[in-house]
């Protein structure tokens, strides 16, 4: 049986990017997210969160609110909280050095060593650079969504069209096998 994996994006791809969200009262799912995570288990994914969190590295929130936040948000999707293999909270900051801070694979590489998943069956999706970036260095696809803040068509990669670009979550998850 093939191990296919998702590595997902936090903010801006799956609940609204309200910049260091601390707070899961904030927590917006964005439309189509829940649809597209319960397809995507439905045809055996493995799910993985991978979030960025400077604001713990900055010291505006901490580890625990990100926790709570990520907590809220699987509830929403509708979801129990092991329907996640596994969830990575990057805390560093942008001047930090970069241990799991997207756009390193360390996650990703580490999540594939450890789970048995086949990297041509793995993809990471986001809606910034740093997103790409992961999955390019890790040697896995990448898709793009819409729903962030950030026009993914001024991305190097989807200008070559090497990655693709959908709406959001939902369309994406449409599309897989």
């Amino acid at each position: 049986m093939t191990r296919k994996g998702l590595f997902i994006d936090r903010d801006g791809t799956l609940i609204v990017d309200k910049v260091y969200l601390a707070d899961p009262a904030g927590v917006e799912l964005i439309p189509g997210a829940a649809a597209g995570v319960a397809r995507a288990l439905s045809l055996g994914y493995q799910l993985f969160l991978f979030t960025n969190q400077s604001g713990i590295g900055r010291g505006l929130h901490t580890l625990a609110a990100a926790h709570a936040v990520n907590a809220r948000m699987v509830e929403m999707l509708g979801l129990n909280p092991s329907s996640f293999t596994d969830i990575c909270i990057a805390p560093e900051g942008p001047n930090d050095p970069r241990v799991y801070r997207k756009p390193s694979p360390r996650f990703i590489l580490e999540s594939i060593d450890r789970h048995g998943l086949d990297p041509q069956q793995c993809w990471m999706v986001g809606d910034s650079a740093a997103d790409i970036g992961a999955a390019v260095a890790a040697k896995i696809r990448a898709a793009a969504v819409r729903t962030g803040k950030i026009d993914p068509a001024t991305l190097p990669e989807v200008a070559a069209q090497t990655v693709p670009v959908y709406a959001d979550f939902g369309a994406f998850a449409a599309t897989l096998a």
